[in-house]
């Protein structure tokens, strides 16, 4: 998975390729128990970028995109945005790949 590192590579992405932006915390327990299934998850649904985003380092970004509860998925395709994965629940492997499933193709 890719990490972000800036607003412009953000809006470079959601413009040129089909991505998931990830938002993540060090400190999140419940974005800790679903890495191990990050890497498995990735393969299954390769045609999307995986981006993590640290919700610490862009936490203007998470207001501006209503990001209020992590781990959270947000969905772009084509510039457009394609779905949403947003709650402060802990997310299971099961929850994470039957979203991603169900986004418009």
């Amino acid at each position: 998975m890719r990490t972000l590192s800036s607003l412009e590579q953000f809006n470079d992405l959601v413009e040129s390729e089909k991505v998931v932006f990830m938002f993540t915390a060090d400190w999140c327990p419940d974005c800790r128990v679903i890495e191990p299934v990050l890497p498995e998850i990735e393969e299954s649904f390769n045609e999307y970028t995986f981006v993590s985003v640290d919700r610490d380092e862009f936490i203007d970004l998470c207001i501006e995109k209503n990001i209020y509860g992590i781990p959270s998925f947000l969905v772009y395709n084509g510039g457009e945005e394609a779905g949403r994965f947003v709650s402060k629940d802990r997310k299971t492997q099961q929850e994470i790949e039957n979203f991603l499933s169900n986004l418009p193709k």
